[in-house]
């Protein structure tokens, strides 16, 4: 375990370092440079340099400008071109369309157009630069270093600790631009998002619930002074009478931890804290409901919502976030053996429900149920979970979005304005009394663990299932299981697990603690 453990921070030491600076110098390195253009309002194939863009023009005598001119047609949203030896400090200068220069939300697409726009330019541009081997950048901030911050930051990230050719390691800072708290956020809140890809990508052996727990309170340690950390043995979760938890973990070898953090940042210690509990199976076969071989690695990153929790929770430490914020991560694999919990077995969770668990490949909605539980005992302000839970999400909305149930008008407001800035949207989906029905029809005890008719409606009577062990007013359930991985659809995220939506866990926790 020592070994594994070790191999986990170093992971996270070497991926997601403090490289990315404003104002950092490096000796002995190649240099590149990533601008941004924007399209000409009402001129086909017309360009406007940002002030950044420009700047550098000016000291190339109109160099780029007319290199942009003579070879091809106008840059369109994404597009890029590299020039080379136009200046004797950047070898290498990328250029990347940035499409209209519209600062508005778009209503259709529930985003700031712009900031996605930047996000993608700029880490296109990195990565071009990146793939000649450049391991110093310049990066124009796009008059949004914050949006040009994340792009660059997200868009290098690369896991490849196991293999033996990695990517060029880089650097970049920012580039004309005076706005560098606005570029150390961005590059704060793309770490975040960065360790939890960290985390849901690394290989489930490597990623046990021991090496998950060491690995985040290696990254807390930094904030000591507003942190407290405790990591659960299975005594203490059995004294808490957790039997849902329990019920999931007992077919491993590997031992729960029930991971809690407390992170003590309002000048008010009386302050209701938000909480945010995180689904944390670090290994889903399915138990005795064994899933399908295809596919089945995927499941080393079932704990995407212990991930993101515990990663949000890192960076609104570093942000200094004047907010007290609780999270709850119950951390176990799911295993078949002769221990396993069996298809018709009933458990009784720490409220003293009791759950008739028909299919042991729903255990997410088992082990957050105790944490829900216990979670209330802290009163807090609001509680979001967030948990890789239903396939069923994945097929209602895709990775467009992470699906949100809520019993409360004014948390959706929040969460749904948070995603609008950070681009990691969210849509409200339902919590009718028709699937509560479903999931308390059960033959054996007072909850079944799926509904009654089965597959009808998966993402919507897992959310009912979780709603009867909350009592708080105001409560969320972030469904993540359809954004867990990127394809191609996030044109600044590369192939991979995604580690979304820890950005907009932050900027929503950075809300609370802005507007009470």
């Amino acid at each position: 375990m020592l070994l594994v453990r070790r191999a986990v921070q170093t992971a996270v030491r070497t991926n997601i370092c403090r490289s990315f600076s404003s104002s950092q110098t490096h000796l002995h390195e190649k240099k590149g440079l990533v601008l941004g253009v924007f399209e000409k309002e009402g001129e086909e194939g017309g360009l406007h340099l940002t002030e950044a863009a420009a700047g550098f023009d000016q000291s190339v005598s109109g160099k780029l400008s007319e290199l942009l001119e003579i070879s091809g047609p106008g840059l369109k949203k994404g597009k890029s071109r590299i020039f080379y030896g136009i200046h004797q400090d950047f070898p290498c200068v990328a250029v990347v369309g940035l499409g209209k220069n519209d600062e508005s939300v778009s209503k259709a697409e529930n985003w700031e157009t712009s900031k996605e726009n930047v996000r993608q330019a700029m880490s296109t541009g990195c990565r071009l630069l990146q793939d000649l081997e450049v391991n110093h950048i310049e990066v124009d901030g796009c008059g949004d270093t914050q949006s040009a911050a994340e792009g660059t930051v997200l868009g290098l990230f690369h896991y490849d600790q196991l293999k033996s050719k990695k990517k060029t390691k880089v650097t970049a800072q920012l580039h004309g631009s005076t706005d560098k708290d606005g570029w150390e956020k961005g590059v704060l809140y793309a770490e975040g998002q960065n360790l939890a890809r960290l985390l849901m990508e690394a290989p489930a052996n490597h990623v046990t619930p021991t090496a998950f727990a060491n690995t985040i309170e290696e990254k807390l340690a930094p904030h000591a002074e507003r942190v407290i950390i405790k990591k659960r043995s299975q005594a203490w979760i059995e004294e808490q009478q957790m039997g849902a938890f329990l019920s999931v973990s007992k077919g491993s070898e590997e031992a729960p931890i029930f991971l809690e953090l407390h992170y003590n940042g309002s000048p008010d210690s009386k302050q209701p804290p938000l909480l945010l509990v995180g689904k944390g199976v670090t290994f889903d076969s399915g138990g005795i409901s064994l899933k399908p071989s295809p596919s089945m690695d995927a499941m080393r990153a079932d704990m995407g919502g212990a991930a993101t929790v515990c990663a949000s929770i890192v960076t609104a430490a570093a942000l200094k976030l004047p907010v007290n914020i609780i999270g709850l991560a119950p951390l176990c694999e799911n295993m078949p053996s002769g221990k396993a919990t069996k298809p018709g077995d009933v458990v009784t969770a720490k409220n003293g429900k009791t759950i008739q668990v028909d299919n042991t490949d729903a255990e997410g909605r088992l082990i957050l149920a105790d944490a829900l539980c216990y979670g209330h005992t802290f009163n807090p302000k609001a509680i979001v979970n967030v948990a890789t839970l239903t396939g069923a999400m994945d097929v209602a909305l895709g990775s467009a979005a992470t699906g949100v149930f809520t019993n409360s008008d004014w948390l959706w407001e929040q969460l749904h304005m948070a995603s609008v800035v950070t681009g990691d949207r969210v849509w409200r989906m339902p919590l009718f009394q028709h699937y509560t029905k479903q999931v308390t029809d059960s033959q054996l005890a007072d909850l079944n663990n799926i509904g009654k008719y089965s597959r009808s409606g998966g993402a919507c009577t897992a959310a009912a299932f979780l709603r009867e062990f909350v009592t708080a007013a105001h409560w969320a359930h972030l469904d993540i299981a359809g954004v867990m991985s990127n394809k191609d659809e996030i044109p600044y995220l590369r192939k991979g697990m995604s580690g979304r939506p820890t950005r907009t866990l932050v900027e929503f926790a950075a809300g609370l603690s802005h507007n009470g």
